[in-house]
């Protein structure tokens, strides 16, 4: 078998005068020299070869993108370890998705949370909605008018106090005892 040392590139080739592999031309033939061994070192961690040639496939782009950027001292220590860390990281990813999804690849229906809000939190919103409206409802005009603009339309109190006449400070205490009204009508606790 031969070793990192005899092929152009290498971490001892002296026609370069650096170390690492400088030529993609290079890192091609090193990374096809070692593709059975580190094949079989991947299978060794993912469990099968089709797994293990995607892990080495997917290492060799991280290797030769690298390798093309900047000069390796070890360049098959780097592919080794490369291969390594896909290998492991797949093999937990796989261990999870068994965990989450069914074998055949199909996952029950009934499984997968819902979205939609359950019966009884439908009706408690209906119940806080129609107990903010009754707030409102009961509120003096000004009150109302601010609070709707803040918290509906998403106004700023210099729009607000311009829009009914009054100070910034005055449209600050008007959204805030309003918002106060809102959370005393709907307050759940018993009195």
């Amino acid at each position: 078998m031969a070793i990192a040392a005899d092929y152009p590139g290498s971490a001892t080739d002296e026609r370069k005068g650096k170390r690492g592999v400088p030529h993609r031309k290079d890192a091609l033939k090193l990374f096809l020299a070692h593709r059975a061994s580190l094949i079989r070192y991947a299978r060794s961690i993912v469990g099968n070869v089709d797994d293990a040639e995607d892990v080495v496939q997917e290492a060799w782009l991280k290797f030769s993108s690298v390798a093309a950027k900047r000069p390796m001292a070890e360049p098959m220590s780097y592919m080794r370890t490369t291969v390594r860390n896909l290998a492991l990281n797949g093999s937990t990813r796989k261990r999870i998705e068994a965990r989450i999804f069914a074998p055949n690849g199909q996952t029950d229906a009934t499984d997968v949370p819902s979205d939609s809000p359950t019966p009884e939190s439908t009706a408690i919103s209906r119940d806080e909605y129609a107990r903010i409206l009754a707030a409102l409802e009961d509120m003096p005009e000004r009150m109302r008018t601010a609070v709707e603009m803040h918290r509906l339309g998403a106004k700023k109190l210099k729009d607000i106090a311009a829009h009914l006449g009054i100070s910034i400070t005055t449209a600050h205490t008007l959204v805030l005892d309003g918002i106060e009204h809102c959370r005393a009508k709907t307050d759940r606790s018993p009195e």
